[in-house]
């Protein structure tokens, strides 16, 4: 998709921006009841619109967001990845956030999409920590921030549920990624 800029590659992905073209692709993850157990309910046709509005949005007004996470080997949407802002105790902080179609979990895609979003933010954005937070019982999406070097770094309600705040803080100075 010409209009959808890349903004990363990893070994096995490539994660660019979303487009409206995306919405059929996106609403096989985020429709999924068992995909979507840890949030409030999976979205509906409109709700993955949203999403995909809401992404597009973020990209012009922080220059990041959720991206599209693509298959190389196979070229198809699998996911999505990426860097959003986040309310943390009335602070903003810098949370990456990963989904993945069922049928590929287990083959450590998330991880390496999570990884590449942490070096990412790392080397381009001025924070000095980033987070991840996850439901306390959704322990895949911890393994994969553990894998990303992060620790619970404390307990939030956010949308009137618990969640964990998993961090990471930069270390040394900015790095380039390539």
């Amino acid at each position: 998709m010409a209009d959808a800029r890349q903004i990363l590659e990893t070994p096995r992905l490539i994660l660019r921006e979303f487009s409206t073209r995306d919405v059929d692709a996106l609403a096989r993850i985020l429709s999924d009841p068992e995909t979507m157990r840890f949030y409030p309910a999976p979205l509906d046709g409109v709700g993955v619109e949203d999403w995909i509005t809401r992404n597009l949005r973020r990209y012009s007004k922080d220059g990041h967001g959720l991206w599209a996470m693509i298959l190389k080997t196979s070229s198809e949407l699998i996911g999505d990845g990426g860097l959003t802002l986040q309310k943390v105790d009335g602070t903003d902080e810098t949370e990456i956030g990963y989904h993945l179609r069922r049928d590929h979990w287990g083959r450590g895609l998330a991880t390496e999409a999570a990884c590449a979003c942490r070096d990412y933010g790392f080397a381009y954005l001025p924070v000095e920590r980033l987070i991840s937070l996850i439901r306390p019982e959704n322990l895949a999406s911890r393994r994969v921030a553990e894998r990303n070097g992060m620790t619970v770094w404390k307990e939030v309600m956010n949308g009137g549920l618990l969640h964990l705040v998993y961090s990471v803080q930069r270390t040394g100075g900015r790095k380039q990624i390539t």
